[in-house]
């Protein structure tokens, strides 16, 4: 009796929550491994007091067979975060949320930077302070969900150094 009870829990976690199950990703050499995806270069910028928006920043390589998309990520320093697109269109600077998601092809990478796609983090808690950390949660179509912090570098920061690694860890 027990034993069928564990299974039908076991069972109704898998149908109900398949991202706990997700691989677990982990650092090595200055990038976080995430089942197929590698995710390096983390970083945000500094923000100036009462600013309400806050930029993130990343580089994702997908080492897999197909293609997967960063569908959304969440953050507890904003009260939103969006995938964005900028692109200058003539003197005009355009910027627009990737509502869709951002796909990441198969045997490709993808940059978020300061010039182009990047984190949205908006309503901010409280400013990004150089030296700390902005956890956000970045949720992938197909390989799941996996929590990082971003170190907060300088306002005018384009990347990361050596000494900026990536902390982080999967879950469901």
């Amino acid at each position: 009796m027990i034993r069928t009870l564990f299974a039908a829990a076991f069972a109704v976690t898998l149908v109900f929550a398949p991202a706990a199950f997700a691989p677990a990703a982990f650092a090595h050499d200055g990038k976080a491994h995430f089942g197929d995806l590698d995710l390096s270069g983390m970083f945000a910028r500094a923000t100036l007091p009462n600013a309400p928006v806050g930029g993130g920043f990343l580089t994702i390589t997908n080492h897999g067979s197909d293609a997967d998309t960063l569908v959304s990520a969440t953050s507890t320093a904003a009260k939103s975060v969006q995938v964005h697109e900028m692109k200058m269109e003539g003197d005009v600077m355009k910027m627009r949320h990737l509502g869709d998601g951002l796909p990441i092809p198969a045997g490709e990478t993808v940059s978020l930077t300061p010039s182009g796609l990047h984190l949205m983090f908006m309503g901010l808690e409280q400013p990004f302070v150089e030296g700390a950390t902005v956890p956000v949660t970045l949720t992938f179509a197909n390989a799941g969900s996996v929590e990082v912090a971003l170190p907060v570098l300088s306002v005018a920061a384009t990347g990361v150094t050596r000494t900026h690694g990536p902390r982080c860890h999967g879950f469901g």
